[in-house]
């Protein structure tokens, strides 16, 4: 089993090395064809690798479906993994979407050149798959020893539909980020980009590197005011920090999520990689498109409910849907996105409030 785990990592390494050492080795703005093109590639990978599931664990490949799934107290075989896998992916890449969000108004709160974004993005991700990779390993041991952690996991997911649906559209502000305030209590941080540092020693040339024509020309106070040679945090670094944190928030919700489909390790790591590895392109695919997508968080949070009702009478469930009944979950699951999507592309656009009339 173990054999599963390594050899999924050097892939997913290798990709994340092509990715920022060669198509990304120099800076720039990722253009909307480029971004199409990386998002097509990264879900075709992903629907791709089901077929690899199914044979895997049809053929117990390394051992895979030889542990029991403690969510449906089965032993996986081809077609119900790859149900779970895609089902997962689903899951996870969608409730994703609103993640994208909240990167989008840390970029623009910042200010983050757009030739950066992509830079952030990538060690942000890379980031992000350590921590869930820990958060999934403590999970499945957890739902193992405790399956009635399960129940937890189906509350909390309830509670966290019924709070997205209720709550309104409240501005995120970064500022209000402990991790931020608490990078700014311990670290000086420049008043300007410095290329694409994230951290620069006052008086060395990279610190003289400002992101604005005639750059070496314009000073950087918070530079000047600091004794030479101090490492100092650029506002690069505080973007990155804000979009760790955020993923981590948002993976309170992702994980318990796939929990509610399967126990599996493989499937569940495997198909929260590949949701996170396609977060990128997808951010640069929808970044100009996702204020329109008005009603995709009622969509997100209907998702929540459902899962998180499905865990709770996961037995009753399965005895009405049959032994299918992953995949009439996954097709739920599409027709609540769809339904979300369609509805904020045909609703009316928002009326921007005018000048108050004299």
């Amino acid at each position: 089993m173990v054999w599963v785990w390594v050899l999924f990592l050097v892939f997913v390494l290798l990709m994340l090395a092509l990715d920022l050492g060669v198509f990304h080795r120099e800076a720039h703005v990722v253009s909307m064809r480029e971004a199409l093109g990386w998002s097509a590639f990264w879900i075709s990978l992903s629907l791709a690798f089901s077929i690899f599931i199914y044979f895997a664990y049809e053929g117990r490949w390394l051992g895979m479906g030889e542990t029991l799934d403690a969510v449906d107290k089965t032993y996986n075989t081809g077609v119900p993994a790859a149900v779970k896998y895609l089902t997962g992916y689903i899951v996870e890449i969608s409730l994703s979407m609103d993640n994208l969000f909240v990167i989008l108004i840390i970029f623009r709160y910042f200010s983050v050149p757009p030739r950066y974004q992509h830079r952030v993005l990538f060690w942000g991700i890379l980031g992000a798959l350590v921590m869930r990779g820990v958060m999934i390993v403590v999970g499945a041991k957890l739902v193992a020893e405790f399956h009635w952690i399960l129940y937890l996991f189906a509350v909390f997911l309830i509670y966290a539909g019924v709070k997205m649906l209720t709550m309104g559209d409240e501005p995120v502000d970064p500022e209000q980020n402990y991790m931020i305030r608490l990078a700014r209590r311990f670290f000086p941080v420049t008043g300007r980009y410095h290329g694409n540092h994230f951290v620069v020693r006052a008086g060395t040339s990279a610190s003289r590197e400002l992101e604005m024509p005639g750059a070496l020309a314009v000073r950087d106070e918070a530079v000047e005011k600091t004794g030479a040679g101090t490492l100092m945090l650029t506002p690069l670094a505080l973007a990155l920090i804000a979009v760790e944190t955020t993923d981590v928030l948002f993976a309170v919700d992702s994980i318990p999520a796939i929990f509610a489909i399967t126990a599996d390790p493989n499937l569940v790591f495997t198909s929260n990689v590949f949701a996170i590895l396609g977060l990128r392109s997808l951010f640069f695919a929808l970044a100009s498109l996702m204020d329109k997508f008005r009603y995709l968080k009622v969509s997100l949070a209907l998702v929540l409910v459902l899962v998180g009702g499905k865990m709770l009478v996961a037995d009753w469930f399965r005895d009405l849907m049959g032994p299918n009944y992953n995949f009439y979950l996954l097709g739920m699951v599409v027709f609540i996105l769809a339904g979300g999507v369609v509805a904020s592309l045909l609703a009316p656009a928002r009326e921007e409030p005018g000048p108050a009339e004299s």
